[in-house]
């Protein structure tokens, strides 16, 4: 019996890091495709670390930039799509991953992986506004 509340309290913690961590997902998409750039260029670990950094930052960038900057509501809404998007995938993921070994592969598994991962990128379309909103606004 301790043995399946561990599992299930460890399940839980899995989750709640994973939808931490799938917030972020498009920076660290970004910060890896650099790196990988980067790296198979010729240059060492270092140098291709920094540019990962540095991806991952300009991406986060990017987006808060047209956060703050942009008055219309659709280019906000496709800003935050493109930052919702990965996050959406990693969400579905890791759902999918967990509920797996306790649902039959079927509609159900499907819905639940879809609706956790719609509730990420919800999640990230918020963190992001809320991100961008407090530095740009004095």
């Amino acid at each position: 019996m301790s043995l399946v509340l561990l599992a299930i309290s460890l399940s839980i913690a899995l989750g709640v890091l994973g939808f931490r961590f799938a917030v972020f997902a498009l920076p660290v998409m970004a910060g890896i495709a650099a790196f990988l750039q980067v790296n198979e260029g010729g240059a060492g670990f270092g140098l291709s670390f920094l540019a990962g950094l540095a991806g991952a930052a300009l991406s986060v960038a990017f987006v808060i930039a047209i956060l703050g900057f942009a008055r219309n509501p659709f280019l906000r809404l496709g800003a935050l799509g493109l930052f919702a998007a990965p996050a959406a995938v990693a969400g579905y993921a890791l759902a999918y991953g967990v509920a797996k070994h306790a649902l039959d592969p079927g509609v159900m598994l499907t819905l639940l992986s879809g609706g956790c991962g719609t509730v990420v990128a919800v999640a990230a379309m918020i963190n992001l506004n809320a991100l961008g909103e407090g530095l740009l606004d004095p």
